[in-house]
Formats: C-alpha cells, sequence, structure tokens
C-alpha cells in the first residue's frame, strides 16, 4: 500500500494537470472504490468533510495556494501494485469526464460527506473525518445495487 501522495502522482501521471479540486475528488474514489473492490484501501491519509467535498489534509498541505497540479514530486506512482493501478484507472474512465464542481456536487449528495457533516451548513468549515467504513459501506451498496442489476 502506498499513500495519498502515490495515488495523486499516480493520477496526474495519467491525466496530465488538473484543478486541485478534481485532484482531490479522484483521489477520495479511488480510495472510495479500493476499499469496496479491493477490500483494502489504498492509503491511510486522513479524508476530511470540508465545504467544496471531502479533502485529504495531508495533499491539501502540499497544493494549497495553487488552483492547477501539474506534477505531484512528494509520491511515486511506482509505489502502488497494479491491482491499486487498475482500481485508480477505473475511477478515473468513470469520474474523470466530469468537472470538479460536478465532483463536489456529487459528493454533496453522498452518504459518507452528508454523514461525516452531520449538520454542519454546507458553507461552514468543517474537519470531520470521512472514515472508511462510512466510504465501505456506502459504496460497497452501490456495487450491489449495481450488481443485483447485472442479473
Amino acid at each position: 500500500m502506498g499513500n495519498a501522495h502515490d495515488v495523486a502522482a499516480y493520477v496526474l501521471s495519467k491525466t496530465g494537470p488538473l484543478s486541485a479540486m478534481k485532484l482531490q475528488k479522484l483521489c477520495y474514489y479511488s480510495q472510495a472504490w479500493s476499499l469496496v473492490w479491493d477490500e483494502q484501501p489504498l492509503f491511510q491519509d486522513r479524508i476530511e468533510a470540508w465545504a467544496n467535498g471531502p479533502v485529504v489534509r495531508s495533499l491539501y498541505a502540499q497544493h494549497r495556494g495553487l488552483y492547477t497540479v501539474h506534477e505531484w514530486p512528494s509520491g511515486s506512482w511506482m509505489a502502488l501494485t497494479s491491482d491499486e493501478r487498475a482500481t485508480v484507472d477505473a475511477v478515473i474512465a468513470s469520474y474523470s469526464k466530469l468537472t470538479a464542481q460536478q465532483l463536489s456536487d456529487l459528493t454533496h449528495s453522498e452518504q459518507p460527506w452528508l454523514k461525516a457533516r452531520a449538520g454542519t451548513p454546507l458553507s461552514e468549515r468543517s474537519e470531520a473525518e470521512i472514515t472508511q467504513q462510512s466510504m465501505r459501506d456506502f459504496y460497497g451498496s452501490l456495487a450491489s445495487r449495481s450488481d443485483a442489476e447485472d442479473v
């Protein structure tokens, strides 16, 4: 298992430059779907329920003040296994066509972010954690529903 910086480096190696917000959301969804598909986290870094959606604080500390992120020198995509890279690839294929704002809006409609913020007004700051268990439960239920529809 790598860390969030390794995932960010891999995402950027596949997509090219991204807005900081979009990079954050792709890392979040990579973590969420890894918990479901691979039954393990991609990284242990904390994810918080900020006003604009989920944010990996350790990534924010590096890109703070940047609108567009071109590279991620503190991570190495080679730290990810082939299965982990495949998970991130699937997330990129599914979510990268959405804008940063669309991704933010999507996370605002999903239980992990809503549950972590639990009554915090939308525009107010929050450092509440989005837990791995919350992500596993919610996205696992989406995967189960999708599997049932395929039958």
